[in-house]
Formats: structure tokens, C-alpha cells, sequence
């Protein structure tokens, strides 16, 4: 279905791939049935070389780029001949295709020595992607990770200027200069000031991350801090659109003499007291409470959870920032009509971090009131990062192996999505569903959210009363 192919073009192009900072083709993971991109013979495996003439360097520009009328295609097959295919479409209108990667010419890496980082608080000797330290300013925008800024060259400014790629999220972690080079261990973090001004002369956007570390950046730091942003959050263009506050997370493989201390309940209840104070303030001045605590602030101090309307329209949700109060939220409407009894009984085990254990035995004990069902809420800790207190996110299989090898856990466990890579069935120690399935010898069920908790404990509907 292709419309031209010759071997004397893909020797040209294998040749082209070659050159230096020329981004790879990128290769294609799956073309969606019924797409524009089917109807011209693309298939998983080939690589899209360029379009109309422009070899795109990420799914960016390949958004970007794509939205013309009118097309010119590269792409190599799988046997590495060139086709040129031309093609005319709706602006609207995608090709269906999607890509094994998001960079095609390679992940940006961090350069700053955080003591912090958790990519450094890690055993050795597992997957490569475990290791890699992402300051993406393209991946920021994508998919909202953080990056800090110390590492955009003048070609990303203007690119994220051109492209009007906001908006961004940015770990900041201080706004005095010499405490935030101080922080990341590079004199660059101290400019941070001077790029939100940058982004506030082009109507560019934020959300921003602390990560608090007692001692260093807490008290009269964290304050400044919380108010230097805030001075970004007012007008009818905010460029800080929103602040989560995180406690530092330690592990037992961090290294020695780093200068830090884990957060404890007299921090927590500290915290916790000085940014509520603060969000009053913001709340008159931004209409907002614009900064807002994980939710592990709360799980560490024993403080009840700030009520759902807090929280607004949960702009930190995907970093802990009211994640388990939304939780809470759509498991209370999951069980709202659960069925009397089960027409076979049956018991199964529900796998959490132990720090958000109590937070959710309130609705592990509604499901129990459904006859014919047991469900055990475990909350285990982590032995493997050393830490007693963990969110679920965090639990790796040895954790589950040594917390769960003599506990009642029934027909099936429900494990959460959370726990896994993304795409593959691996923990964090790279550990695999099927090798814990195979030691605990109990089916697993991976499991997406309150529905999907509720519709595994209660299986499928023809077997409930």
C-alpha cells in the first residue's frame, strides 16, 4: 500500500541516521484500527523518518507537525526500505499512530547532585530505566514530571517560548538563590527568580513542588519560599499556577553524612500548622489556597485529611496532594449500591503502603458487610527501603513476599496499579507478578482505581445475588 519504496533511498537514509544530534527515527509501537495511519499501510515496527521535511525530535513536534492539511511522509519499514507517501486530511484529524518513545533523540538528563534524589537512593543492579535521571523540560509538559530548569540551553528556551510549552512543573524547593544552589549542588538552581520572570513576560505557567528537608529548607525558608511563589500566583495570567509541599522521602541505601533527617511527627505537626496558616493568607490575596501538603504530612503526624473542597480541583493530585482524599471520594460512591450477598463466598487480600492503611479501612469494613465475602486490608511496610511507614506506590515485591508469607490472603490478591511499571509487570526491585504469584501460590489481580477495587472484590456480576 505504500506509495514508493526503493533500496537506493533506504541506503540514504540509514546513512542520514547517523549524523550527529539528528534525532532517531521515531519507531511506531501500535497503529490504531480504522486510522488514517492503517488505511496507508503503517505497521508496528516501521519508523517515521520525517514530515513535510522536518525530522520531529519528540511527540512534540510530531503534534506539532502533523496538524497540516497536507503531509509528506518518510517512513522505513521494518526491512529498512524508504516510502514517501503523500496525503491530504483534516487539520483535526491524528494518523492513530503511537510510539515505543516519546524522545527520539534522547532523555535530557539532571545535573544536579540533590542529596535528596531518590534515583541515588537505590540499590544497584536493576533495569537501566531505574537509574535515569529525567530534567526533561518535554516530558515535564507531556506527562507533568518535574524538572528543575538547571540544564535548558538557550534553543530549549526558545523552544518552549515558540512552542508555548506550559505548563511546565518545576521543583523549587527554595527561592533564595543560595540556598536552592546549595540544595541541588549547582550554581544554575540560583536563577530561578529570573526564568519565572522570563516566563511571566511571555504568559508562561507553573506548578511548582517543594520538597522539605528539616533543617535546611523548612521553617523561615519554607515561608519565604511559599510567599515568593504566591507574588506569581495573582493576575488575570498566573505564572505559578499552583504549590505542592512534600516531605523528603530516605531510603537505607542513601548515602552516608548526606546531612538530612526524615521527616517525624513533631516536623509533620509543624508544617502542617505553618502552611495552613499560609493558605488563609493566599486564600484573600489569590482567592486560592494555591499550596497545598501531600497527604503524607497528614498519615505522618496522625492529623486528620483536609475535607475534599480543600483541595479544589486537585491541581497536585498525581503528586500525593489529595490523591487519597479523592480516593476516598470515589470509593464512598463504588460502594454505594453493593449487593447483599455473594452467590459464592469467597475471601481475598487487598495490598496497600501501610501509611494509608487506616485511611481506608473505613471502606474495606462496608465491602465486609457484604455476606459471603472476607476482605483482608494489608498495610505492609518496606523493608527493602527501610522505611516502616510507605505509600503503596513504593511497595516492592520483596515487600509483599516477606509482609504476606504467612497471612490469610484467600483466592486472589488485588494489587494495585500503583506498585508497577508502567506497561510491564514489575515492581521496583524487578521482581514480576508472576514470580510472587508463584512464591505466595495465589492468583494476583491488578487492579485500576475504587471501581475496579470494588468489581474485583465482588467479582463478576452473575455471581452476586
Amino acid at each position: 500500500m505504500w506509495n514508493e519504496s526503493s533500496a537506493e533511498i533506504a541506503f540514504s537514509v540509514q546513512n542520514t541516521e547517523s549524523e550527529p544530534n539528528a534525532p532517531n527515527p521515531a519507531l511506531i509501537e501500535s497503529v490504531a484500527s480504522g486510522s488514517i495511519g492503517e488505511e496507508l499501510g503503517f505497521e508496528p515496527g516501521d519508523k517515521l523518518f520525517s514530515i513535510n521535511g522536518v525530522r520531529p525530535r519528540d511527540l512534540i513536534d510530531y503534534r506539532f507537525l502533523i496538524v497540516e492539511e497536507e503531509l509528506d511522509l518518510e517512513v522505513i519499514d521494518a526491512s529498512g526500505h524508504l516510502h514517501k507517501i503523500n496525503l491530504e486530511k483534516e487539520p483535526d484529524d491524528g494518523l492513530g499512530l503511537t510510539f515505543t518513545e516519546a524522545l527520539f533523540d534522547g532523555l535530557h538528563q539532571c545535573n544536579n547532585r540533590c542529596p535528596f534524589c531518590f534515583i541515588d537512593q537505590q540499590p544497584s543492579g536493576h533495569r537501566k530505566s531505574l537509574y535515569l535521571k529525567d530534567d526533561d523540560y518535554r516530558l515535564s509538559f507531556l506527562y507533568g514530571s518535574y524538572l528543575t530548569l538547571t540544564n535548558l540551553k538557550q534553543s530549549d528556551w526558545k523552544r518552549i517560548e515558540s512552542q508555548r510549552l506550559s505548563p511546565l512543573y518545576v521543583s523549587v524547593h527554595a527561592t533564595d538563590p543560595d540556598l536552592r544552589a546549595r540544595l541541588l549542588k549547582n550554581s544554575r538552581a540560583g536563577l530561578l527568580m529570573d526564568q519565572l520572570n522570563w516566563l511571566s513576560k511571555r504568559n508562561l505557567q507553573i506548578h511548582a513542588q517543594i520538597v522539605v528537608c528539616p533543617g535546611i529548607n523548612d521553617g523561615n525558608a519554607l515561608n519565604q519560599t511559599l510567599n515568593d511563589l504566591a507574588q506569581y500566583s495573582k493576575g488575570d495570567w498566573p505564572v505559578v499556577l499552583s504549590t505542592a509541599v512534600v516531605p523528603v522521602g530516605l531510603t537505607r541505601f542513601r548515602p552516608e553524612n548526606d546531612g538530612l533527617v526524615p521527616v517525624n511527627v513533631e516536623c509533620a505537626c509543624k508544617v502542617i500548622k505553618q502552611v495552613e496558616l499560609l493558605q488563609k493568607k493566599f486564600k484573600k490575596t489569590t482567592g486560592s489556597n494555591f499550596a497545598w501538603l501531600s497527604d503524607e504530612w497528614y498519615l505522618i503526624s496522625g492529623k486528620p485529611l483536609p475535607t475534599r473542597s480543600a483541595y479544589e480541583d486537585l491541581p497536585q493530585q498525581e503528586n500525593g496532594v489529595g490523591s487519597i482524599r479523592a480516593f476516598l471520594e470515589q470509593i464512598d460512591i463504588a460502594t454505594r449500591n453493593l449487593p447483599k450477598k455473594l452467590r459464592t463466598p469467597k475471601t481475598c487480600s487487598w495490598i496497600v503502603g501501610r501509611i494509608v492503611e487506616k485511611s481506608l479501612i473505613p471502606a474495606s469494613r462496608r465491602l465486609n458487610k457484604i455476606d459471603g465475602l472476607t476482605l483482608h486490608l494489608y498495610g505492609l511496610p518496606s523493608p527493602y527501603w527501610g522505611q516502616e511507614q510507605v505509600v503503596t506506590g513504593l511497595l516492592t515485591g520483596d515487600d509483599l513476599l516477606k509482609g504476606l508469607r504467612e497471612a490469610d490472603l484467600g483466592e486472589q490478591l488485588l494489587l494495585p496499579s500503583v506498585m508497577l511499571k508502567e506497561g510491564q509487570a514489575l515492581f521496583l526491585d524487578d521482581m514480576s507478578i508472576e514470580e510472587l504469584g508463584n512464591a505466595l501460590q495465589i492468583p494476583i489481580r491488578v487492579v485500576h482505581g475504587a471501581d475496579d477495587i470494588v468489581a474485583a472484590a465482588i467479582e463478576d456480576l452473575d455471581k452476586v445475588l
